[in-house]
């Protein structure tokens, strides 16, 4: 809230001559202010608030990987308590708030766990996610960006493929294609295979290049039956390529899957005016 936007005042009103105090005295009472500063942040820095905040953590990280969100949260709150700068804190804190489904307090948490380690990959990847559900593309890039930059970042292919659908949201099909590629090389694992799979699909789309198009929605529906929304793109491009059959298929699989979305809705209207 702006306070000004709010309140109107004369300054001038509130200034007022109080006793003269010489030069020494005030140096005393500067030097009382940064003794009384030092020593309230010594007594949140001790071994002692060290080893809480740890005990909390870990309880929190533990409730985290069983999706416990409300759990986590309450134990790293309690962390935060014992350790109010702690990036790896404030990054977990910024997870359990996305669990809630808080997300303007989950990014808040990542801003802050990145104001205290510049280069946590993972809260720039996590910031720059949060920006692009927000469709603000331009603002997700630059995270991205320096989530890549860290070399010892241990799963670059998030960053990769996050940057692909932020250009592909500025209709930058290119770079999308170059960073949904890289993705693709870099996720050893294969976490991320059918995601980055359908994307790609997506922008032969928005290439016009229907058969590459249908090879890699039809991989990406292989690795995951359930991507309702890859179903629904490939049998638009089987439509467009002529085959009823297929496309048919397509929006059953959809309808099956996600009757109440709206991809579910116009694979109905799809079907009815294929019959």
């Amino acid at each position: 809230m702006n306070v000004q936007g709010v309140f109107s005042f004369d300054v001038h009103k509130y200034v007022f001559m109080g006793p003269v105090v010489n030069m020494k005295s005030r140096s005393l009472a500067v030097i009382f202010v940064l003794m009384f500063f030092l020593l309230s942040w010594s007594c949140t820095n001790t071994p002692w608030h060290r080893d809480q905040a740890d005990a909390y953590l870990k309880k929190g990280v533990a409730l985290l990987e069983v999706h416990q969100y409300l759990g986590a949260l309450k134990e790293l709150l309690e962390a935060d308590k014992y350790a109010p700068d702690d990036p790896e804190i404030n990054y977990h804190l910024g997870i359990a708030y996305l669990g809630r489904g808080l997300r303007d307090l989950a990014l808040q948490r990542f801003q802050k766990a990145v104001l205290f380690k510049s280069d946590y990959s993972e809260a720039h990847n996590y910031i720059g996610a949060i920006y692009n559900e927000m469709g603000q593309w331009d603002k997700a890039l630059p995270h991205f960006d320096k989530a890549l930059a860290n070399h010892l970042y241990a799963n670059p292919e998030h960053a990769l493929y996050n940057s692909g659908r932020s250009y592909y949201g500025l209709n930058d099909y290119d770079m999308a294609m170059q960073r949904f590629t890289e993705a693709l090389r870099q996720d050893r694992f294969g976490t991320l295979r059918s995601e980055i799979e359908a994307s790609l699909g997506l922008v032969y789309l928005k290439q016009s290049n229907r058969p590459q198009a249908i090879a890699h929605l039809e991989r990406a529906v292989l690795l995951n039956p359930s991507l309702y929304d890859a179903h629904f793109f490939l049998g638009e491009a089987y439509l467009d390529v002529k085959d009823k059959v297929k496309a048919k298929k397509s929006f059953q699989q959809v309808v099956e899957l996600a009757p109440q979305s709206p991809f579910g809705q116009k694979a109905r209207n799809y079907l009815q005016s294929m019959q």
